[in-house]
């Protein structure tokens, strides 16, 4: 095989964006030979492809090598097993499903390891976040003591929630900005700091919109070690603020719209308390910048690994596998500020799953606009 014959199941936002990379050559060694939406006008803007109005029905149609699954967020489970089983390579978008029962059954799929398995982390290409990682793991920071993170640059306005009638649901998306836009940051979140072992969660509500779920989330994190992080993200609040700030052993590392800088301590912090003789001091400290250039290939870096792997088994950016890590959080945080209490992990999935059903039995679907772009719409501002 030496291109990828490529299917793209939901032609919304991101699976149209994803074809018009693939079409326009963007991504080595993939044709896009099949697409498939519901909706027939989203078919239109792809007239040289094979048109599905099912996803079944591309799945066993053998057209297809490989499944890009784009849609509503519910169908990443049941079209991401499909694909699976039937021995095709799979990517599926973020959240790979909207529960952690959901996301065990779907990772259960994955019964054959020579079919490739991702997920659209498109952040892990991020070089703020890839460098910082690196810093950990090779013991420069020294030991993580504390993370605060505050993203709330996730701004939507109602118009954005009012493009589909799933969206900011709990029986069409399943949550608001933890199942929607921060799946990417708690994510990053667990990638570089690993899974806590205790989550405390306020959210609240249809705070900032005519919604029924959460678009405003303060979240505290606690390890077992004593380190703790907290978690701060709203799509309420403009301009908005990304800010990831870690404290460590060895100084303290922020990352922003600025760039990455370490304020490195020439004495790490525990021992400079245990043998300063001050009353007051603290110790002496570098000032490092650290060079970052761009934001790394995002979307099509992930497409690109995809293809690679199918091709020549390159290891993957974003394990599907390593996808429930974020669901975990995301369902934990949701589920303390339900019950106001504490939520030790791992989290039980089938637990939460039935939470989630009560709030599917009285969950309303939003009143749709009526114009509606085929095709997809631009997505350079979303993120």
């Amino acid at each position: 095989m030496k291109k990828v014959p490529l299917g793209i199941v939901g032609l919304g936002n991101m699976g149209a964006t994803h074809a018009r990379s693939i079409l326009a050559g963007k991504i080595d060694r993939a044709e896009l030979v099949a697409v498939c939406d519901t909706d027939k006008s989203c078919l239109a803007p792809f007239p040289d492809q094979k048109h599905f109005r099912s996803a079944d029905a591309m799945i066993a149609s053998g057209e297809v090598k490989a499944v890009i699954v784009a849609t509503p967020h519910y169908d990443h489970t049941t079209i991401g097993a499909a694909s699976l089983k039937a021995g095709l390579h799979t990517l599926v978008e973020k959240p790979i499903s909207v529960h952690k029962a959901d996301a065990e059954r779907l990772i259960a799929a994955h019964t054959d390891r020579k079919v490739v398995f991702s997920a659209m982390f498109n952040q892990r290409t991020d070089p703020h976040y890839t460098k910082v990682r690196d810093l950990i793991r090779n013991g420069e920071l020294g030991k993580v003591r504390r993370v605060n993170w505050i993203i709330t640059s996730w701004f939507r306005p109602e118009n954005y929630y009012a493009s589909g009638g799933w969206r900011a649901t709990w029986a069409g998306e399943g949550g608001g900005v933890l199942l929607n836009q921060c799946p990417h940051n708690l994510d990053l979140y667990q990638w570089l700091f690993g899974m806590p072992d205790r989550v405390r969660g306020f959210c609240q509500f249809g705070r900032f919109h005519n919604i029924e779920v959460e678009d405003d989330v303060t979240a505290y994190f606690e390890y077992n070690d004593g380190t703790t992080g907290v978690f701060i993200t709203s799509t309420g609040e403009a301009p908005g603020t990304n800010r990831l700030e870690i404290a460590a052993e060895r100084g303290r590392v922020v990352i922003d719209g600025s760039g990455i800088s370490f304020t490195r301590n020439v004495i790490p912090t525990a021992e400079f308390s245990r043998t300063s003789t001050s009353m007051f001091g603290k110790p002496d400290t570098w000032e490092v910048e650290i060079p970052v250039n761009g934001k790394g290939g995002q979307h099509n870096e992930i497409l690109q690994n995809f293809v690679d792997a199918i091709l020549d088994r390159k290891k993957l950016i974003a394990p599907a596998v390593e996808g429930i890590h974020s669901v975990e959080l995301a369902n934990a945080i949701l589920l303390s500020a339900f019950t106001g209490k504490t939520v030790d992990l791992p989290l039980s999935g089938r637990s939460y799953e039935r939470r989630l059903k009560q709030l599917i039995a009285n969950s309303k679907p939003r009143r749709k606009r009526k114009s509606k772009k085929a095709g997809g719409r631009d997505m350079s501002k979303s993120f």
